[in-house]
């Protein structure tokens, strides 16, 4: 049996039970609708098989979402939501510039084993309208912005060596978006360990060499 054959079989049950509230069958269609676009792509992926996968019809999926793409900007909208809380965590308790760095590199590595991490950095800009595609980028400029600023902190604290920030910000988020592409759930590492080994190896670079930083053992400690 697939191994997402029992999550799938318990979204199909949002809608087996009528009195399930709205929310509850949204939640499902986006769940499915993720494994579906990591299963076959976003491009590949039709309304008719996230309705089929739920075992409703298509006129039923379009109560909840008018298209495919405001589903997967829903994803993205979700994830985005989740990173920003983790940014304004990480902001208030959080000490050096450093370690706000290597607590962000640690949860935004979480984030991309995710379903709904993996999807939307796996999707091809191009398959976006106008629209979407300008709301997609105002997403990933507000996470951009705030790496920088922690990047920032640490040169002004010293936690961090002298560096052209958003260099610095850009080759970070380029190692971390990757992940989407090579990480199997089943594979040798889990999310925690590979959040771990990412939060050190990514910021030897930048810390100075009277102090490093330990990757943070829950996403919000340093040395």
């Amino acid at each position: 049996m697939p191994k997402d054959a029992g999550a799938n079989s318990q979204h199909w049950k949002a809608f087996a039970n009528r009195r399930r509230d709205p929310e509850t069958k949204r939640e499902a269609v986006l769940q499915t609708a993720a494994q579906l676009f990591l299963e076959k792509s976003y491009a590949r992926t039709s309304l008719n098989d996230v309705a089929e996968r739920l075992n409703i019809t298509k006129p039923a999926l379009y109560h909840y979402f008018p298209n495919k793409e405001e589903i997967l900007l829903e994803c993205y909208r979700l994830g985005c939501g989740l990173i920003e809380e983790i940014l304004n965590d990480i902001a208030a308790h959080c000490g050096t510039g450093l370690e706000k760095v290597a607590a962000f590199i640690y949860s935004y590595a979480n984030v991309m084993t995710v379903n709904f991490g993996r999807c939307v950095m796996r999707m091809d800009e191009g398959d976006l309208s106008h629209k979407a595609f300008g709301e997609v980028r105002a997403y990933k400029r507000k996470i951009d912005r705030r790496l920088r600023t922690f990047i920032q902190e640490g040169i002004a604290d010293g936690s961090i060596t002298p560096c052209d920030p958003k260099i610095a910000a850009f080759s970070i988020a380029g190692a971390l978006n990757w992940i989407c592409i090579w990480y199997e759930p089943d594979g040798p590492l889990s999310a925690e360990e590979i959040a771990t080994q990412f939060a050190r190896t990514l910021t030897e670079g930048l810390a100075c060499r009277r102090r490093r930083v330990r990757a943070p053992l829950n996403g919000h400690q340093g040395d």
